[in-house]
């Protein structure tokens, strides 16, 4: 890509430099980003020499993707902006939903609470003293009938965040769009249905690993047929990394949870062509801002050359990585937490940079509570001015050729081919899954982390370096206390005047289906359609593959 002449003056003027700058005082000893990678002092063409433009970096909307799969970019379109929203009731997150509509959010994410996440009922001894906490409860179809009362779900995508009971969720927003004269063919959205992460991360599993693979690969299937505008999966590395992986880590682990997928998929008989082109991806952006950028950006390399590779598909658009990205919720402090809003900037600021698809920016007061109708405005407001005011979705890779963002972006492929192949060596993901590898590698990067911080080695604004002492003044978004009284009112009534033969029926169906080896999409629909619950379809679920117990991790 240089010229050898060219680059052996930069070589021998680079070092004089060297001699140079080495004489001045620095900071401190090393200089690293959050995954431990060096940052060095300067970058230059040397650092880039190896290059290949066309093969390594190309242009944006071509293979290898790495600067973008469009080839406008966000010139082109704005990402979709889209905030995270869900507490207690399906009548108090509606309300939040128009809320945020009203104030120009482009697309809705919906957070669920445990019990739901879990596939409890809330009246089941599970769910006890959890209704509503962490997201919206959604017990049955006429929950989500009064979700998304009144919201147009043939004009805006939904997003959903929930993995082991997803397909069951996906079936319960299908029927509550029919019940509206909506075919299901105009639905457009993502279910997170992620299991693999589940079980390296963030624990909420119900079944053990084969007939979990088994309920995703079903919705590939009948996503693929019926639903042409819906992502069936959205592979996530954002929880991966909330549980304290670095950004390496995160990349490594979250493409090799796509592949296997992929693979699954096409075990099943599944052309590639048939399902790729609607996978989506879920990432974290954490603090280091170029590390971010870098990680984005060989995630799009890494991927489209592994899909060609692997699969040989015919349809461009499987090489596609397309991706929603969240800041760093595990990065808030409840100390100062109106610094939260400078850190949210400028993580949503490195997603842009990086091409993200779509973006949620969290709130200032996530370290407390489910976000107040101020700081989620706020939040919103932040993605508006990037967009509008910053300048920097003018062009397409602004970041394209920096000395320091393509080195670093080869530093991240690096480190990701290096977990792939001690992933390999143990069989692959889900035998590395049963094995411990994933949970032992992020419980070690977790620990080495808070170390830094409690050592002094990594400044955290208001935790640990420029403390003040100040009451909390911002605030907190509380919870109607006679919400989980109004949902079980519901709940009940659902149970008086549904056709419990029918429920019955449509269960027993279910189960004997989920025994043999059809798609369960069907079956589900039906059963949800009945007014069968949540807690009811799971309960046969678990029945028939067990309940997963993982093993210990020292």
């Amino acid at each position: 890509m240089f010229d050898q002449k060219r680059l052996e003056d930069i070589r021998k003027r680079g070092m004089e430099w060297q001699r140079k700058a080495s004489n001045s005082a620095e900071r401190r000893d090393r200089f690293i980003t959050t995954s431990g990678l060096p940052i060095e002092r300067l970058y230059s063409v040397e650092d880039i020499s190896g290059l290949d433009y066309l093969t390594d970096v190309g242009f944006p909307g071509e293979y290898p993707f790495v600067r973008g799969i469009h080839h406008t970019g966000h010139r082109g379109r704005l990402w979709t902006m889209r905030m995270f929203a869900g507490f207690g009731t399906a009548e108090e997150t509606n309300e939040r939903f128009k809320y945020l509509l009203n104030h120009g959010e482009t697309g809705l994410s919906v957070a669920f609470d445990m019990p739901t996440l879990m596939g409890y009922d809330t009246d089941a001894t599970e769910a006890r003293g959890e209704f509503g906490r962490c997201g919206v409860a959604i017990s049955s179809l006429a929950d989500m009938e009064v979700l998304f009362d009144g919201i147009p779900m043939d004009e805006v995508t939904t997003s959903m965040t929930i993995n082991s009971p997803a397909a069951v969720i996906w079936a319960m927003y299908i029927a509550a769009a029919e019940k509206r004269d909506i075919p299901m063919e105009r639905l457009g959205g993502t279910i997170q249905n992620d299991i693999l992460k589940e079980y390296i991360a963030q624990n909420e599993y119900l079944f053990p690993p084969q007939p979990s693979m088994r309920l995703i690969v079903d919705t590939f299937e009948f996503g693929t047929r019926h639903l042409p505008l819906w992502n069936t999966i959205s592979i996530s590395g954002y929880h991966i990394r909330e549980a304290g992986a670095t950004a390496a880590q995160e990349l490594a682990f979250t493409l090799a949870d796509g592949l296997t997928y992929v693979e699954a998929g096409v075990e099943r008989g599944l052309e590639v062509d048939d399902f790729a082109p609607r996978l989506s991806f879920f990432f974290n952006v954490h603090n280091d801002f170029f590390e971010e950028i870098a990680k984005f950006r060989a995630a799009r390399r890494i991927w489209a050359r592994e899909i060609r590779q692997r699969f040989n598909p015919r349809n461009e658009r499987s090489l596609w990585l397309r991706f929603h990205t969240q800041t760093a919720g595990c990065s808030l402090t409840a100390q100062q937490p109106e610094n939260n809003i400078v850190r949210v900037a400028l993580q949503a600021l490195a997603a842009v940079l990086g091409g993200t698809q779509s973006l949620h920016t969290d709130s200032m007061d996530e370290a407390f509570a489910t976000p107040s109708d101020k700081a989620a405005l706020i939040a919103l407001r932040t993605q508006q001015i990037i967009a509008h005011e910053s300048g920097v979705a003018n062009s397409v890779d602004p970041l394209g050729g920096s000395f320091m963002v393509e080195a670093l972006t080869n530093k991240m492929e690096e480190a990701c081919y290096d977990y792939f192949q001690r992933i390999d060596s143990y069989g692959g993901v889900i035998s590395a899954i049963e094995r411990g590898f994933f949970q032992r590698e992020i419980a070690e990067a977790a620990y080495r982390y808070q170390r830094e911080i409690e050592s002094g080695k990594r400044i955290i604004v208001g935790l640990n370096d420029y403390i003040i002492d100040e009451p909390l003044t911002i605030p907190i978004l509380e919870m109607d206390e006679e919400g989980e009284r109004r949902h079980l009112e519901r709940l009940n009534r659902v149970r008086r005047q549904r056709s419990s033969r029918d429920v019955a029926e449509r269960l027993k169906e279910l189960r004997h289906a989920a025994q043999g080896m059809e798609n369960l999409m069907p079956y589900i629909l039906e059963a949800v359609r009945s007014y069968a619950t949540l807690g009811e379809v799971c309960d046969v679920f678990r029945e028939v593959f067990g309940v997963y117990k993982p093993a210990e991790v020292l």
